[in-house]
């Protein structure tokens, strides 16, 4: 098995969980989804943003959901917020874009998790490697990060 920061993370802390590999590069969230025996709310990925005082965050959105700027800011006490570059996000996580996870950061990160993860039992975070992803059990996953839950997407328009 491929061994990465992230699985290295959850076995020192006694997490059990499931390495995927993709055999091809992923295209799509459900794409992701469907390989690992998932939906694509189960599919959990991690954000992380530059707060006005130069401070980075991370949070976690299950599915295809939109981050909601004005509940973030009002979440973190900022007026500002902007994405991290990839740049940003490699010295920050030590991760490249579309394999960034919260486990086996470089440092100690803030991080906000959306309510939706509680909806799920079983979730997939990034693997630390692109075109792989982590099966565990979100509450393993909000045990062992204690992240600050909150309501972080848009709200869905009212069809």
């Amino acid at each position: 098995m491929t061994s990465t920061p992230v699985t290295r993370a959850l076995e020192t802390l006694g997490i059990p969980f499931r390495l995927h590999e993709h055999t091809a590069p992923i295209q799509s969230l459900e794409q992701a989804a469907r390989e690992r025996g998932l939906q694509p709310g189960q599919i959990v990925r991690s954000l992380v943003f530059r707060t006005e005082t130069g401070a980075f965050v991370m949070l976690l959105i299950p599915g295809s959901g939109r981050a909601s700027w004005a509940r973030l800011r009002q979440a973190l006490g900022v007026s500002r917020l902007t994405t991290a570059t990839p740049e940003e996000l490699l010295r920050v996580t030590g991760y490249e874009p579309g394999a960034v996870s919260p486990f086996g950061l470089p440092r100690p990160l803030s991080i906000l998790a959306d309510r939706g993860l509680l909806e799920q039992e079983t979730i997939s975070i990034g693997a630390g490697i692109r075109n792989a992803g982590v099966v565990l059990r979100s509450a393993d996953l909000l045990r062992a990060l204690a992240p600050e839950l909150g309501d972080f997407r848009e709200a869905s328009p009212i069809s």
